[in-house]
């Protein structure tokens, strides 16, 4: 299993958002969830994606997209606005769920299962190509302000900082790039 986890600062925490971008940057965990689930013509169904929200009017909220379940979405914005905006007033959708939870339950929850390796993306961290993975790899990132540094901390406890390369990504590149580089491995 592979997971993915952004701490998504300002994402709103209702389903009357304004729009994607004006809903706490929604486009951003729009594209990250693209990015982590889907590749041509198939969804990957051993991820999971999980975003924090902590925008108004409820934050946090925490998002779960389950490749294993997922049914009945597009790739397109427009499908994705609308499956958010009905999961965020309550209602359903096959493989996407809300619940309140903060990062931090999140993250241990997730890091507490059998034969985890927890990473933080960080760009002075170590180079994924020499971190040690396992069968059930947990990455976590930002949104595009980044980590909060008492958030990071938390996830350290667990885990350990890796890099893709010195330079800032967005963050559904770095999805794009793990997914990538954990493929070629394998994992």
């Amino acid at each position: 299993m592979r997971d993915f986890v952004l701490f998504s600062r300002k994402g709103w925490t209702a389903g009357d958002f304004p729009s994607m971008l004006d809903g706490g940057r929604l486009d951003t965990v729009y594209q990250c969830a693209l990015t982590a689930l889907f590749m041509s013509h198939r969804i990957r169904r051993d991820v999971g994606y999980h975003a924090v929200l902590n925008g108004p009017p409820d934050p946090p909220m925490h998002l779960l997209v389950d490749g294993a379940t997922l049914r009945d979405v597009r790739v397109d914005e427009r499908t994705w606005e609308a499956v958010l905006r009905s999961v965020l007033s309550g209602g359903t959708h096959p493989g996407v769920s809300v619940r309140k939870a903060p990062f931090q339950e999140v993250v241990s929850g997730l890091a507490a299962r059998p034969d985890t390796a927890l990473f933080v993306l960080e760009e002075r961290g170590t180079p994924i190509e020499e971190a040690v993975l396992s069968p059930n790899n947990v990455f976590v990132l930002g949104d595009h302000v980044g980590l909060p540094r008492a958030e990071e901390r938390y996830a350290l406890r667990f885990g350990e900082k890796v890099s893709i390369g010195r330079a800032r990504y967005l963050s559904a590149s770095v999805i794009d790039i793990l997914n990538h580089t954990m493929d070629r491995a394998g994992r």
